[in-house]
């Protein structure tokens, strides 16, 4: 199998210096952008939401199974069943929103990432495209978000 290449187009900065699971939904952040990728950020404000790609670059083990959360109200999963952070490849995906955009600073709310974490892709939300109609299982519904 080819190696995959993967290059940070910038970094997340906040108060987030632990991890912790749950309460990122009022925290504010920064991601600042490589100044040689600043110009793609062109027209990005015009959305409300995006959705960041990041490396958690501070996870250090994988797990196969894992109870979300550690919350004892839910069931063991398959690490692929949760968005907890030790995968085999620490890749995450998150849906925030968009407050502005200065220079090379995307201003964020929501942003579940630790201070410095590297980010790979930043996309819009398109309603669309990105939101779909499904289920998810009744023990999510006990987590914090």
């Amino acid at each position: 199998m080819e190696e995959i290449k993967l290059t940070p187009i910038g970094s997340v900065r906040n108060n987030i210096k632990e991890a912790r699971f749950g309460n990122f939904a009022d925290e504010i952040s920064e991601i600042i952008i490589d100044e040689k990728f600043a110009e793609a950020l062109k027209g990005l404000d015009d959305y409300s939401h995006v959705i960041i790609v990041y490396w958690m670059d501070k996870v250090n083990k994988h797990v196969i199974t894992h109870r979300p959360q550690g919350n004892p109200e839910v069931p063991i999963v398959g690490i692929f069943a949760c968005r907890c952070p030790e995968r085999p490849n620490p890749v995450a995906i998150t849906t925030v929103q968009l407050l502005g955009i200065e220079g090379n600073k995307v201003k964020v709310k929501g942003l579940d990432i630790l201070d410095g974490t590297p980010v790979i892709d930043i996309k819009p939300y398109w309603p669309q495209y990105d939101k779909v109609d499904g289920s998810i299982p009744d023990w999510v519904n006990k987590l914090e978000f």
